[in-house]
């Protein structure tokens, strides 16, 4: 699967930190633009804890600014940061959030089953491992290897006994594979061979991942009956889209592979999974790209938006907020007018190609086919304190070759998108009532 996923480049790439400098600049530029229009600025004259509230708030404004609609760019936004609900101090610095779209797509999965992820998590470690220079980074990965192959020893028979029984077959093949690939890690680790240590590691994820979605048993929940008619994902889908670069000397053709959830955004995934069918986004130029976000769907002509054949109006989509916690996601509000301040979100804003859906920026369900990705760092807008978790409906994430996301420029043409794997699990697709 992953050698489908792949860039021709027409000349090495530079290194990544690159795109770290990319981001930092526009970072510094949106926020030196914000303090010209709002108040208050990060004055050096403030109390610490309080200046460093608001360089968080107002930089999370920054983003949260420019990832509405283009359309929508020049409308009058009367805030000021004073007004705005903080979230504590506490919450703003602490420890490092997950960033890997992978393990973030893992722990969003419905799913209880502690064994399964007393497995995954020593294998997520390895990548912590791998940063320490020298011998000793191996030696940390072989601890990885061993505790997750004493966890999965130890705890195969609860790991088996949490699979749906419709998936159980392939769980269980996924499990036998998983077993093989532990003893064939520990044979790279023996032979001190840290280059294959990665790709190995990212297979086995993707086997333990693989399991956990088998232990999914159906759609946990009832979509509520007012967009229970909308084409909905219930489930995942994984869709690759090409990308043609036109004046870029180093890149000519990218294919992205993005994760769609619909476990955690049904009415969102669904839309964009229905608009891809209908080959909506194939030709599209990419329409903004400014160091914090690239951004794409808006149609030739006045349209803000898809315009269903069936009705001849702009369809539109509710907001679509799951929270950790909660059986079902929360529908047109966002998580700052329930005064859910310090709510996670199952579908963060952490990883580098996180995908949502724009929208107006005062109305909330105004979502139709224009949708982003977010570059940035963590570091910036602190996950899960920041303008865009709760405000945004998150439904997917950029899997393969995401870092080529920051070399996306205004102009750039999405030559197609396409399903590759779980469309069975789209349902009232309305490109088919359509034909």
């Amino acid at each position: 699967m992953a050698a489908l996923i792949s860039c021709n480049l027409v000349t090495p790439k530079l290194p990544n930190n690159r795109f770290r400098f990319a981001t930092h600049t526009a970072a510094t530029n949106n926020h030196a633009w914000l303090t010209r229009r709002f108040t208050p600025t990060c004055s050096v004259n403030r109390n610490p804890c309080q200046k460093l509230k608001e360089c968080a708030i107002s930089l999370a404004l920054a983003v949260g600014l420019i990832t509405g609609a283009p359309s929508f760019a020049d409308a009058n936004l009367n805030v000021n940061a004073n007004n705005l609900p903080l979230p504590d101090l506490s919450v703003l610095i602490s420890g490092p959030p997950i960033k890997d779209p992978g393990a973030l797509l893992r722990y969003a999965l419905p799913i209880n089953n502690k064994a399964v992820r007393e497995v995954q998590k020593p294998l997520e470690d390895i990548t912590d491992s791998l940063r320490v220079a020298g011998v000793k980074a191996l030696d940390s990965v072989e601890r990885n290897v061993r505790q997750a192959s004493r966890a999965l020893k130890q705890g195969k028979s609860l790991i088996v006994s949490g699979l749906a029984e419709s998936k159980k077959e392939h769980g269980l093949e996924l499990l036998d594979k998983l077993e093989v690939g532990m003893d064939e890690l520990q044979k790279i680790v023996e032979d001190r061979n840290r280059d294959a240590v990665a790709p190995k590691q990212k297979e086995l994820l993707n086997y333990v991942g693989g399991v956990e979605e088998d232990m999914v048993d159906g759609f946990p929940y009832e979509v509520p009956e007012e967009y229970g008619s909308m084409p909905l994902l219930k489930g995942r889908a994984a869709v690759d889209m090409k990308v043609k670069f036109k004046d870029n000397p180093n890149l000519d053709v990218c294919v992205f592979r993005i994760v769609l959830d619909g476990y955690n955004a049904p009415v969102t995934a669904g839309n964009f999974v229905d608009l891809v069918e209908r080959h909506f986004y194939d030709g599209m130029e990419i329409q903004r790209a400014d160091g914090f976000v690239v951004q794409t769907g808006d149609p030739e002509g006045p349209a803000e938006g898809f315009i269903d054949p069936s009705t001849e109006k702009t369809r539109t989509i509710p907001l679509e907020i799951m929270v950790d916690g909660e059986k079902s996601p929360f529908y047109g509000v966002t998580l700052e007018e329930l005064g859910l301040y310090k709510a996670q979100t199952k579908l963060p804003f952490n990883a580098f190609g996180t995908m949502a859906m724009a929208r107006e920026e005062f109305e909330n369900n105004s979502a139709s086919s224009q949708v982003f990705w977010l570059l940035k760092e963590s570091e910036l807008t602190p996950s899960n304190a920041n303008i865009l978790d709760g405000r945004y409906a998150v439904f997917g994430y950029v899997t393969e070759n995401e870092d080529f996301l920051a070399d996306l420029k205004v102009g750039d043409v999405i030559e197609s998108i396409q399903v590759v794997s779980g469309l069975e699990n789209l349902v009232n697709p309305s490109y088919k009532i359509a034909g």
